[in-house]
């Protein structure tokens, strides 16, 4: 291995004792790949085994927390108990190939394609994300307190399935962001308003989830927390909003937080003044209490690197990884010059890759080099 990227391959030690074996993660990616009935495939178990082996942690698509959750078709489900083979079968592939399996917990609120929610669209208020985008319903106080009840469920069906961790899904404008979102959260109630009553809900989410924890499993289960640092929309989440929630999650104990962004040096719009990139602001504020994870159009080696010397503790890698699954080996034995970062389109058997996740690969030209 070129020395350069030792750093890669340092170990990191979470607060409660686990040990990674690298500072490289998988980051979250739905594959749209599940059966109808929630259940994870084969092609699913192939694809995460494909590309377990070289990272420290496995981050995997969102599953939903309750029905009306579901967020994508080929989604695999964790809202019931029926859901915790299917669960085991993925963590244990996961793991069996040394990586650490987290299983990333969500509810898509407005985000939902009203045919897989038989049209009972859920949101923090009645506010549709775009113009021509479904009109959501607003919950009632006991439908919110079931939801958050239901992150706390699927949290014990992770542990009971071997997962060794979960990761709170507040990101990509799903509905725990939607809570905490001046554009999507108008209520007047205890969970909306001012900034503080905005926060309630991801925070309330984070406390039935170590509740679950504390009950069902041990401090070796990892939790960690996504979100998206902005939103583009007026009114819409800002640094400054982000900065005080940071804030907040950072007195939750909570073992990491996962910036979701597309460009790891992408700078703020709004909120600070400040030109350094999102990530490094995040890290600088809240670091020396909870590990900052970055992530974002990380291809090479040398972007890691750059990446890893801003200071976070580990990076996380998403299309990359789909792209080149050896990414992490390739470096391990000073082959970083052969490292892929353009998605050959002739290679979706080798790079075992599903159909569905391929073709959606494929039909959105610009997410994905090469494509």
């Amino acid at each position: 291995m070129n020395k350069k990227y030792a750093p890669l391959f340092e170990s990191y030690r979470f607060k409660n004792g686990v040990e990674l074996k690298n500072r490289v993660v998988m980051a979250p990616m739905t594959n749209f790949s599940s059966n109808d009935d929630g259940t994870v495939t084969d092609e699913e178990i192939r694809y995460y085994e494909r590309r377990s082996e070289g990272v420290g942690m496995v981050i995997t698509a969102c599953t939903n927390v309750t029905a009306n959750g579901k967020g994508f078709p080929g989604e695999f489900a964790g809202d019931t108990d029926d859901m915790i083979p299917s669960l085991r079968r993925l963590a244990s592939a996961i793991k069996a190939k040394g990586s650490k399996a987290i299983l990333q917990i969500f509810h898509g609120g407005r985000e939902v394609p009203p045919e897989l929610v038989n049209g009972d669209v859920v949101s923090a208020s009645n506010i549709p994300s775009a113009e021509g985008k479904p009109v959501p319903r607003e919950l009632t106080s006991e439908e919110v307190a079931t939801i958050i009840r239901a992150f706390g469920e699927t949290t014990r069906r992770a542990i009971e399935a071997g997962f060794d961790g979960v990761e709170i899904h507040g990101a990509n404008g799903y509905l725990i962001q939607q809570f905490f979102s001046p554009h999507a959260n108008r209520r007047e109630d205890q969970w909306g308003g001012s900034l503080e009553k905005r926060m309630a809900f991801p925070l309330a989410v984070v406390d039935s989830v170590k509740k679950a924890v504390a009950e069902h499993g041990d401090d070796s289960f990892i939790v960690g927390y996504r979100f998206s640092p902005e939103e583009p929309e007026t009114p819409g989440i800002t640094m400054a909003d982000t900065l005080a929630l940071v804030d907040a999650l950072s007195a939750k104990k909570l073992d990491y937080l996962h910036v979701s962004v597309m460009d790891f040096w992408s700078e703020p719009r709004r909120g600070v003044e400040d030109t350094r990139s999102r990530i490094e602001i995040i890290n600088e504020r809240v670091g020396d209490r909870v590990p900052v994870m970055g992530v974002g159009s990380i291809y090479t080696a040398d972007d890691a690197i750059k990446a890893l010397e801003s200071g976070v503790p580990f990076i996380a890698l998403g299309r990359e990884l789909i792209i080149d699954p050896d990414w992490v080996q390739k470096i391990e034995q000073g082959k970083e010059s052969e490292i892929v970062t353009k998605l050959d389109k002739t290679k979706q058997d080798e790079l075992v890759v599903p159909d569905p996740l391929w073709n959606a690969v494929l039909n959105a030209p610009g997410w994905f080099p090469g494509v």
